[in-house]
């Protein structure tokens, strides 16, 4: 991690109830781990959030992006797909872009966080797009993802 990533945005500087709020509202649970604790369900490990069902995992270190990320896999899978999961999303190259394009939709939706930062955090954590950046990759590359989102009625999470 490099000290630009440390800066990102962490579930620390959000209330608990919020962040319960927000998956409760796309049909998930929210389940604290304390601090310096393995996440259970974390595909990548260290401070990354983790799946198991319907249950985000995450500590007061874990990126907010990282939690948005994961949630956008569930809700992007489907159901038999969420009710096996545990700790690998899986998904195909195409399911990986409509997830974070609804990721950064979806910042919006959390109070105290937003798309500009959603941006800045995935910059300065290391997500990779073609055109240098998360934003110019939603602004100018990511019609594919949103038509991908579209055909599966997951636009109407926004409503």
């Amino acid at each position: 991690m490099t000290d630009q990533a440390e800066s990102v945005a962490t579930i620390a500087e959000f209330a608990e109830s919020e962040i319960r709020r927000f998956l409760e509202r796309v049909g998930m649970r929210y389940e604290a781990v304390e601090p310096g604790a393995e996440i259970p369900g974390s595909f990548w490990g260290d401070s990354e959030a983790g799946l198991i069902g319907n249950t985000l995992f995450a500590r007061p270190d874990t990126p907010i992006h990282s939690m948005l990320h994961e949630a956008c896999h569930y809700l992007c899978m489907d159901k038999e797909r969420q009710q096996t999961l545990h700790t690998d999303a899986g998904g195909d190259y195409d399911e990986e872009n409509a997830v974070c394009y609804l990721q950064l939709l979806l910042a919006d939706r959390l109070p105290g966080y937003d798309r500009e930062r959603c941006y800045r955090d995935m910059d300065a954590w290391g997500y990779s797009f073609r055109l240098g950046s998360a934003r110019a990759w939603f602004e100018q590359d990511a019609e594919d993802a949103r038509q991908w989102l579209e055909a599966r009625g997951l636009l109407k999470l926004l409503h």
